[in-house]
C-alpha cells in the first residue's frame, strides 16, 4: 500500500497551494465583503487548466485524475471556499453531465469552453419541493416536434448567473413511465435562451463571492438535440453525478478544516496571554491535537474515494462517508479556530470568521448529512 501522492499530483498540489496563497488570499476578504464574483481568478485557473482537471485532453481538459482534482479543490478551500466552490460546482455538476451523458456533438460543442474556463456550467436539480427528495421534480418539459418547451423553477443553483455562465443542465419531467411514475430527463439550457431567466443572487451566510441564484423557465424552448442521454434516464444520471460530486465537496470540507487549523496554529504561536504564547497552554494544545488528528483521518477517507473512482471501482459508499465526515469536521474545526482566536475570531478581518460562515453549507449542499446517513446505511444493510 502506497500512501504517498504520485509525483505529478504532489507537484500540482504545490502549484495550487502557491496560487491560493499568492493570488487568492490577498483578495479573499474583499471578495467576500463586497460579494464580488472572482472573474480574474477563474480566468487564471482556466488558463492553468484547473477548470477541466479530470477531463480528457482531446476534449480540452487537463487529462488529470479524480485525486488530482480533489487535491486542487482542497488546496483552494484552505484559503477561500467561494473560489473553490466555483471550480468544484463547475467541474462536478456543470461539466460532468455533458462529459458523462452527452453525445459526441454535445461534447465537442461545450467541453472545450468549459474546460478552459471561458464558460461556466451549472446543474439545475434542486427545486422548492425537490431537494433531499430529489425525484420530486415539478419542472416539466414537453416535446413538440423537434422542440422541448420547459416550464418550472429551480433554486440554489451555483454558477448560473455570471457573465461567463454558459449553460445549466436541468432535470425535468418529460412524461410518464409505464408504471405511472414521472419520467425524468436531463436537458441543456443555454444562458440567453428566451424564457429562461436566472433570478437575483441570494443573500447567503457564506460563499459570498460565489454565484447562487433561483432559475425560472416560462415557455423556454430548446432544441430536441439538447436532451442529455436517453430520454427517461435523468434520475439515474443525476444520482451518478451526485456520487462523483460528493468527492469534490468532501475535498472542500477537508480543505476548510485544514485552513482553520493552519490559522489556529499560527495565531496560537503569536498570541500571548499571562506572559507566554497561548500555544503553550494544554487547553489549546488539546484542541490543536484533536483537529489535526480528525483532519488526517478525513484526508485518507477523501483520497480513498477519489482513488476508487480513478480505479473504476465502486466509490459511492466511500464518497458518502467522506462527504459526511468532512462536512461536520469543517464546522467543528472552524468553530474551534474561532474559539482559539477569542474575540478576534469574531472579527471579519480574520479568515477564521469567514471559514466559520462558509463551513455550515458543507453539511447541507450536495446531499444533507441525513441523506449521507441514508446512503451509507443502505449500502451496509442491503
Amino acid at each position: 500500500m502506497d500512501l504517498d501522492l504520485p509525483d505529478d499530483t504532489r507537484e500540482l498540489q504545490r502549484i495550487v497551494r502557491d496560487f491560493a496563497v499568492s493570488e487568492v488570499a490577498p483578495v479573499a476578504e474583499h471578495l467576500d465583503r463586497t460579494k464580488s464574483f472572482p472573474y480574474e481568478l477563474v480566468a487564471k485557473m482556466g488558463q492553468l487548466g484547473w477548470m477541466g482537471i479530470p477531463f480528457p485532453e482531446e476534449l480540452g481538459g487537463a487529462g488529470g485524475t479524480t485525486l488530482q482534482y480533489a487535491v486542487a479543490v482542497e488546496e483552494l478551500t484552505r484559503i477561500d471556499s467561494s473560489v473553490a466552490i466555483t471550480m468544484c460546482a463547475h467541474t462536478s455538476l456543470g461539466t460532468q453531465p455533458v462529459y458523462l451523458f452527452g453525445n459526441d456533438e454535445q461534447r465537442e460543442r461545450y467541453m472545450p469552453d468549459l474546460c478552459a474556463g471561458r464558460k461556466l456550467g451549472a446543474f439545475g436539480l434542486t427545486e422548492p419541493e425537490a431537494g433531499s427528495d430529489a425525484g420530486n421534480v415539478k419542472t416539466r418539459a414537453t416535446l413538440d416536434g423537434d422542440t422541448w418547451t420547459i416550464d418550472g423553477a429551480k433554486q440554489f443553483i451555483t454558477n448560473s448567473g455570471t457573465d461567463i455562465s454558459g449553460h445549466v443542465a436541468i432535470t425535468a419531467v418529460t412524461g410518464e413511465t409505464p408504471s405511472g411514475k414521472p419520467e425524468i430527463s436531463n436537458l441543456i439550457v443555454e444562458n440567453g435562451t428566451p424564457g429562461y431567466e436566472p433570478g437575483e443572487p441570494y443573500r447567503k451566510m457564506g460563499w459570498n463571492a460565489s454565484d447562487t441564484r433561483p432559475l425560472s423557465f416560462d415557455g423556454c424552448q430548446v432544441p430536441a438535440e439538447n436532451l442529455l442521454g436517453p430520454r427517461g434516464q435523468g434520475f439515474r444520471q443525476f444520482l451518478q453525478i451526485l456520487d462523483g460530486g460528493r468527492i469534490g465537496v468532501a475535498a472542500m470540507g477537508l480543505g476548510l478544516a485544514q485552513g482553520a487549523l493552519d490559522e489556529a496554529v499560527a495565531y496560537s504561536k503569536q498570541r500571548n496571554a499571562f506572559g507566554k504564547s497561548i500555544s503553550s497552554y494544554q487547553a489549546i494544545q488539546v484542541k490543536i491535537a484533536d483537529m489535526a488528528t480528525e483532519i488526517e483521518a478525513a484526508r485518507l477517507l477523501t483520497y480513498k474515494a477519489a482513488w476508487l473512482k480513478d480505479q473504476g471501482r465502486d466509490f459511492s459508499l466511500t464518497a458518502a462517508q467522506a462527504k459526511y465526515k468532512t462536512g461536520r469536521l469543517a464546522v467543528r474545526a472552524s468553530e474551534e479556530a474561532v474559539q482559539i482566536h477569542g474575540g478576534y475570531g469574531y472579527m471579519e478581518e480574520y479568515p477564521v470568521c469567514r471559514f466559520y460562515r462558509d463551513a455550515k453549507i458543507l453539511t447541507i449542499g450536495e446531499g444533507t448529512d441525513e441523506v449521507q446517513q441514508m446512503v451509507i446505511s443502505r449500502a451496509l444493510l442491503s
